[in-house]
């Protein structure tokens, strides 16, 4: 199929205008026309400002006040209770709260930012000519302008009650992010770094609940005991006694390796702690020839005979021991708490 070729003398003459139209066509960035400004209410009278400026300040502190309540609600309701909230069924109440609270605390802030760009911020429309994308210097000032003119215009120096309660309910939100941080768990305070052992506590067979006496310990025997008044229905028994729980071992003393384990001891019974020092596991095994307990878990091994140091395993560090002696009834009791942290290291141990 030949094309047709047309002669250049027969080729229409084009012209591009300023915008870069060709003549003779629809210029697509022509003014269309702006329709005419018409004055809001609030424009033409006054005490209607007042009014939007009353019902934007009311939703700053509806958002205040929400955030209060987001903080009152992580304070008052447990984290464990449920209860029914139709037509969700049975929730958390503490989660439940804390969206509703902390969604009305961030949609008053938005709701009360757009009544106030609707009917006091100014609303005319102005239409400005397209302009290369690097603004000349006249073009900046001009934005500078504007913007203070814009600033003049939403009354924000004027509208102090607007200012003040928006910048408490701005101010105030962010404390809702702070309060979630009390989720990342509970702070350790020094809970990690002290036991329920002090001078003076019996140790008590964790088997028969009975004080233990140097004749009840035999060589070559693992005894497990716990201090004197932890019972085993209290409430905090288990946090207790996962860092409480000792292990009790008669040792010849001509067999003690380590003096300041020796001096420690009572006529060879040594105490040290059941929890292991790499992840916590409670010591269970323990080798009656060698003197050495075998973590089960990851199979740490400790030398009870030369201070309880780690002879193979993951463990970092030696049980820490307890010193023990015996009261004038003739029961065992602890000369004071372990000298460091039990169980596994922690970032901020000293």
């Amino acid at each position: 199929m030949s094309s047709q070729q047309i002669p250049e003398d027969n080729l229409p003459v084009v012209q591009e205008t300023a915008h870069g139209a060709v003549e003779g066509t629809a210029d697509p960035f022509a003014d269309p026309g702006l329709p005419a400004h018409k004055p809001r209410i609030q424009d033409l009278d006054e005490r209607a400002a007042n009014r939007s400026e009353r019902a934007v300040a009311f939703m700053f502190v509806l958002s205040m006040l929400s955030t209060v309540g987001f903080i009152a609600s992580y304070v008052i309701f447990p984290v464990d209770k449920i209860v029914f909230i139709w037509p969700f069924g049975h929730v958390s109440a503490l989660n439940f709260s804390l969206g509703l609270t902390l969604g009305f605390a961030l949609f008053f802030i938005g709701a009360g930012a757009v009544h106030w760009a609707r009917t006091l911020m100014s609303d005319v429309e102005v239409a400005a000519e397209r302009h290369p994308i690097e603004a000349p210097a006249e073009v900046k000032a001009q934005v500078l302008a504007d913007f203070k003119a814009g600033a003049e215009e939403s009354a924000i120096g004027r509208r102090k009650l607007i200012r003040t309660t928006m910048f408490g309910a701005l101010a105030l939100v962010p404390l809702a992010g702070v309060v979630l941080l009390r989720d990342l768990g509970p702070l350790p305070e020094k809970k990690l770094r002290t036991t329920m052992w002090a001078k003076g506590k019996l140790l008590v067979n964790m088997n028969t609940g009975q004080p233990l006496r140097p004749e009840h310990v035999a060589v070559g025997s693992l005894t497990f005991a716990k201090p004197e008044g932890l019972e085993d229905d209290a409430h905090d028994f288990l946090s207790q006694i996962a860092k409480a729980a000792l292990m009790i071992v008669r040792i010849e003393p001509d067999d003690i390796k380590d003096k300041r384990q020796r001096d420690w001891a009572h006529e060879g019974i040594v105490a040290f702690s059941k929890i292991c020092t790499h992840v916590g596991c409670p010591i269970s095994l323990y080798e009656q020839q060698t003197h050495h307990v075998l973590c089960p878990c990851h199979q740490s091994t400790f030398d009870l005979s030369d201070g309880a140091r780690v002879i193979f395993g993951p463990a970092g560090h030696a049980l820490p021991q307890l010193r023990i002696g015996v009261n004038s009834e003739g029961n065992l009791e602890a000369l004071g708490d372990f000298d460091e942290p039990v169980g596994p290291s922690f970032w901020e141990r000293g």
